[in-house]
């Protein structure tokens, strides 16, 4: 319960400090007219709705048990872990239109408003995944909001190099190019946590464990004849 409790603490904190920067970078990447800014600030609005879906989720898993729902409500984080890894993938696709959009038409950015909320927005992403950071390994719901802000905080370190590269060379292509790596760096972390929730939905053996050993080594036991279930 004093885990849950904290958890709680940390995911509302997190929520709180993801709202203020979508609403600062949505502007700046708007005035700056740059697709990492906007992607990344699109990622920034999934993570708000998966911090407020993990903390529903955290409220809901601690109900007791009733005679409807007999083994309690503990897999309403599983279920929000595996929303939170599909928004991810569905996002990572849309950046990657996006960026494809703009190399077509490469348009001009304004690189020093661009690289000033970046890295704003850098900070408040590291504060917000130091908060998730202890308690996303024992907790897929929260790695599941932790993978969210570790995703902007890739899109935000992605936004500051291009806007360096443009501000010292005029590159605008290093916009939608960094914007693609992001994308598929987020798409590939993503899709761990969606094959994970998938496995414990159905019951899967842990990745950890092989089976075959296993048996082997029951059938090893004197007495034992056979093994099942």
């Amino acid at each position: 319960m004093t885990q849950n409790r904290s958890s709680k603490k940390r995911l509302s904190i997190a929520l709180a400090i993801t709202a203020t920067w979508f609403f600062i970078e949505l502007l700046g990447g708007f005035y700056a007219n740059s697709l990492a800014l906007l992607a990344d600030a699109a990622h920034m609005l999934t993570d708000l709705a998966a911090l407020g879906l993990s903390l529903f989720a955290l409220i809901i898993s601690v109900r007791p048990a009733t005679h409807e729902k007999t083994y309690g409500y503990f897999r309403a984080e599983i279920l929000a872990a595996l929303a939170n890894g599909v928004f991810l993938v569905l996002i990572g696709i849309y950046i990657c239109y996006e960026a494809y959009q703009r190399f077509m038409f490469p348009p001009e950015v304004r690189s020093v408003p661009m690289l000033v909320v970046a890295t704003t927005g850098l900070v408040a992403n590291l504060v917000t995944a130091s908060l998730l950071c202890s308690a996303q390994h024992d907790n897929l719901n929260i790695r599941g909001a932790f993978l969210h802000v570790l995703g902007d905080t890739l899109g935000s370190v992605g936004a500051i190099v291009a806007g360096i590269i443009m501000v010292v060379w005029h590159w605008y292509l290093a916009d939608p190019i960094v914007s693609i790596i992001v994308a598929l760096l987020i798409i590939y972390g993503s899709w761990h946590l969606v094959r994970e929730s998938v496995d414990v939905l159905l019951e899967g053996t842990p990745r950890h464990l092989n089976v075959t050993n296993i048996l082997a080594d029951l059938g090893s036991v004197n007495g034992v004849r056979s093994v099942h279930d």
